[in-house]
This record gives structure tokens, C-alpha cells and sequence, in this order.
């Protein structure tokens, strides 16, 4: 997906070339994953298919963050949370921005965002 995103529409042989480490048949099965997950799409050019990223790079983010968040962590981001502060992969300057955001972060967040019920379930 990064080198989707990074250069737009592309052959799998053009793809292969910016992940050397995989095979152009390795590359190809994930990229027909991907398009039956909605996540790429392809039209043909002569006899090559050219790939593209059918989602932006924020949306697949955000939704494979909600998809490990429901699988892992039951919807409870605070789970999510603490599990990334416990893994001791933190540097002091990663600390000090997750601060800084929960600190910006306002306290009156609409109850209809995802997770937010099951997280303060957990707490009632």
C-alpha cells in the first residue's frame, strides 16, 4: 500500500522493484487481497493490470487501527493504551507527545464515537 500511495498507479512488476525483498508472485497474491478487501482496485492497459490505491493512507490507518482496537482489545482504547505504555518501545520524546495529546484532547468527546461506550463501560 505504501508504494501505492507513494506513487500512484502501478504494475505489480513496478511494485516489486520498490519492495525488493518480495517476490513478484508474494506481491501479487497481497495485492488481490487487498482489492477484495475495497482497499485497491485495478484497470487494464493492454494486456497489464495497473493498481491503485482505492482508500487514502489516513482511512486504512484508522480502520485497521479499529479492526485490532475490536479484535485485541475489546473496543476499550484505553486497553490499547496501556498495552503500547507496557511494551517499554517508547521513547521519552513518543511519551511526552501521547501526553500532549491526551492532555489537548477535550474533555466532552460525543458518546457515538467508536469504542468510546465499551471504553467507559469498562470504567462504570
Amino acid at each position: 500500500m505504501r508504494v501505492l500511495w507513494a506513487r500512484g498507479e502501478s504494475a505489480v512488476a513496478d511494485i516489486v522493484q520498490q519492495v525488493e525483498t518480495l517476490a513478484y508472485t508474494s506481491v501479487l497474491t497481497t495485492i488481490r487481497v487487498l482489492e477484495s478487501k475495497g482497499y485497491v482496485t485495478h484497470r487494464q492497459e493492454g494486456r497489464a493490470f495497473l493498481y491503485s490505491a482505492a482508500v487514502a493512507e489516513h482511512e486504512a490507518s484508522r480502520s485497521e487501527v479499529r479492526h485490532v482496537l475490536e479484535r485485541f482489545f475489546g473496543n476499550s482504547r484505553e486497553r490499547l493504551l496501556l498495552s503500547l505504555l507496557g511494551d517499554g518501545d517508547l521513547d521519552a520524546e513518543e511519551l511526552r507527545r501521547l501526553k500532549q495529546a491526551i492532555a489537548n484532547t477535550p474533555d466532552d468527546i460525543p458518546a457515538a464515537s467508536p469504542g468510546i461506550q465499551a471504553a467507559e463501560g469498562e470504567n462504570s
